[in-house]
Formats: structure tokens, C-alpha cells, sequence
């Protein structure tokens, strides 16, 4: 087989990005290691920036987020039994962001992509990424009990931490900055409105949690756990209770519980891998890069990447020139340590760390108050939780 750009990985970075060189005639072939159906019901990410959606919009896949996303024009911080609401559009020139899940975005892309694009091979493992410092790099793969090779002019490896596309980078030219927080997130999907229009963010002496939704019928929330924490060995009810906890407020707003279908505990870690490139080899999304799920910024990232690969890619074919393909790396490097330090800030902002100090207690209650005081603090956080420029 043979293609111009071979993208291992169809979780949406790499689908986006077959959408987007399909739409500028550029062929690609998509290989995922995982069936269809996994891929369609995989949780991830749900807060899309508006750069984001705009960018689905634009390659032909937002017509059902724009039908049934919930726009959200800005997020609530609560503390110390307050509440105070950040309004995105009044702060940053009318800049929202999109509630809409990324197994609905993955099902949309798909959709067109078989419609449409170019080959998607589902349960097709990618074994290595050979020749990747050449002009002829290939992908060595397993698909239906056989081994077969995808040669290529390009490789874009959206294949996760634990994907292949990474190893084939020499450990010698890379670098790696990373943190590991001493806590992760319960995670619960729960059959019930949401308790509030906007997501929460509540900073609480017990730790800190989220309330989000996936749907007006569907709640989605949040707990700060120690690193480690079995998701089983807590209740039902022992979850609405905590949470209940954490969001209280001084006036009359209330929890509202429903059953609880799922539960997950998500760990805390920063990631960054430099270069992003090596040769023809181009890493996306968390092949590259992780952040804490605090700033809501990983899908949204991944998005960012193969949209500057896209637009270098299609520079190189009209004018011949690989300048913006050669700054690839350093390109994306800029806005992912932006939002690297967005996410530090969010999560270092309203976690408890074990063993916090009534010093760093008081420092965390004077930042959320800066915020909630100075509109040029808020307008930091805003501009940032909508997102950074792409490119």
C-alpha cells in the first residue's frame, strides 16, 4: 500500500486530520489498532474551544455538535461557600466553548471519513515506524491475520502515549518534561440533569470537583481521590455525599442525584515530548503531549497539532517551500506550554495537595479571589480556558 500521509491512530486527531487533507485533495490512510465500536464509545474529553469547533464546522463535520452541543458561555468557580461566574464572551470579544463529547465527535468524523475520504482500517495494529529520518518513511502493520507495510511521504503518529509513532524518534534527540500529581479524578457518568447550566469548578478544604454533563439528561462529575484510588471502593451514595460537600454554597442551590452508570478514576499528569518531529515523522496530540484534564485542554491540542500540520502540508504543495512543515515542532511547542501552564495553573489553583499547608491554604483562597476580583485576571483565565491561537 501506499499513501501520501499515513496517520496511525483514529481517535479524533487522527480523523480530523484525514478530514482535513481529504478537503485539500491530499491522500491519506488511517490505521486503528481498536474496533470501530471501541473507538465510538471511548470517553475522553467533552469541552471543545471555539477554535475547535470552528475548525470541525469548517472541514464539513459540526453540523450535529452545532444541532445538539451545548454552547457554554462560561464556566463557575466556587470557594468558601461562594460563587462567582466567569463569562467568556464578555471578557474575551464573544469566545465560547462547546460541550460535546468526543465519542460523538470520533462518530461524526468517522461517518464522513467512510463516506467520503480515504481508507480508515479498524483493527489494524501499527508495528513500527521504519525509515522515519528519510523521504521514504513506511509503517509496518497488522491488519486481518497479516502483516503489511503502508508506505508513505508522511507520517503523522496520533496513536497516543503508548502508541509506536514516539519510539521511532531517537532517544538521543529527545527531550522529556513531565509531572506526576500525587492525586486523580473519580470520574461518574449519572443518569440526571445536570445541577447547573454552566460547568462548576469548586476548590474545598476535602479537595476539589467538577460538575459537568454530557447532555442536559446526563450529569458528569467529578472528585479529587489520592493517586491510586479504586474507583469500586466507593458507594453510590458515599459519591452524592461528598460532592455535595465540595459544591456547597451558602445560598440555595442544591445536588440533584440520579443512578450512576459508570465510574472511572482518572490520574493527573503533565507530559511534554520535544521535538514533535523527526523527519517525516510528525507526533500529535498525547503521542506529544498530556496535560491534566483540569484546563480541559488535551482534545483541543490534538486539534491544534494536525491543523498546523494540515495547513504546513498544503503550503508545501502549492509553493513548493517545506518552511512551515520544518517548523512544525516549534510551532505547536508554543501553544502546548501554554496550555501546559494553563493546566498547572487550573489544577495547582484548586486541588489540595496532601499535606497543604494553612500557608498554601490562604494563598489558594487570595489567588481564586484575585480572580474573582480583577477583571484582568479573569480575562487571563477566560482567553485561555477558550483557547490559544492555532498556529
Amino acid at each position: 500500500m501506499r499513501t501520501t500521509v499515513g496517520i496511525i491512530g483514529a481517535g479524533p486527531a487522527g480523523l480530523l486530520l484525514a478530514r482535513l487533507l481529504h478537503n485539500a485533495g491530499i491522500d491519506s490512510v488511517v490505521l486503528e489498532s481498536r474496533d470501530r465500536a471501541y473507538v465510538e464509545r471511548r470517553q475522553r474529553a467533552g469541552i471543545l474551544e471555539q477554535g475547535t469547533a470552528d475548525v470541525l464546522r469548517a472541514a464539513g463535520a459540526g453540523e450535529r455538535m452545532d444541532r445538539e452541543g451545548l454552547r457554554h458561555d462560561g464556566i463557575e468557580l466556587r470557594f468558601d461557600r461562594t460563587r462567582h461566574r466567569v463569562d467568556f464572551p464578555a471578557l474575551t470579544g464573544g469566545r465560547s466553548v462547546m460541550v460535546y463529547a468526543q465519542t460523538e465527535v470520533c462518530k461524526d468524523l468517522i461517518a464522513l471519513q467512510l463516506r467520503e475520504g480515504g481508507p480508515l482500517l479498524f483493527e489494524a495494529e501499527a508495528l513500527a515506524v521504519e525509515d522515519a529520518g528519510t523521504d521514504t518513511p513506511r509503517i509496518r502493520f497488522r491488519h486481518e491475520g497479516r502483516e503489511d507495510v503502508l508506505e508513505c511521504s508522511y507520517v503523522v503518529g496520533c496513536d497516543g502515549f503508548w502508541g509506536v509513532a514516539r519510539k521511532a524518534i531517537p532517544a538521543g534527540l529527545a527531550q522529556v518534561f513531565e509531572r506526576t500529581y500525587p492525586f486523580g479524578w473519580l470520574g461518574i457518568l449519572a443518569d440526571v440533569p445536570p445541577s447547573h447550566d454552566e460547568l462548576v469548578y469548586a476548590r474545598h478544604e476535602r479537595g476539589f470537583a467538577l460538575l459537568s454533563m454530557r447532555s442536559p439528561a446526563v450529569s458528569r462529575l467529578y472528585l479529587q481521590v489520592p493517586d491510586g484510588t479504586d474507583p469500586g471502593a466507593w458507594g453510590d451514595e458515599e459519591i452524592w455525599d461528598e460532592l455535595e460537600r465540595r459544591f456547597e454554597t451558602a445560598d440555595d442551590w442544591y445536588l440533584r442525584r440520579g443512578p450512576i452508570t459508570q465510574k472511572t478514576v482518572t490520574p493527573m499528569r503533565s507530559y511534554v515530548h520535544e521535538p514533535m518531529r523527526h523527519g517525516r515523522l510528525f507526533l500529535a496530540g498525547d503521542a506529544a503531549h498530556i496535560v491534566p484534564p483540569t484546563g480541559a485542554k488535551g482534545l483541543n491540542l490534538a486539534a491544534g497539532d494536525v491543523v498546523t500540520f494540515a495547513r504546513a502540508l498544503v503550503h508545501r504543495q502549492e509553493t513548493g517551500s517545506p518552511e512551515l512543515l520544518d517548523a512544525y515542532s516549534q510551532t505547536c511547542l508554543r501553544r502546548v506550554w501554554q496550555a501546559e501552564r494553563f493546566s498547572y495553573d487550573m489544577t495547582t489553583l484548586l486541588h489540595r495537595a496532601p499535606g497543604a499547608t494553612p500557608f498554601e491554604d490562604r494563598l489558594q483562597l487570595a489567588r481564586l479571589e484575585r480572580i474573582a476580583s480583577s477583571r484582568a485576571a479573569e480575562t487571563d483565565l477566560a482567553e485561555a480556558y477558550t483557547g490559544f491561537p492555532i498556529g
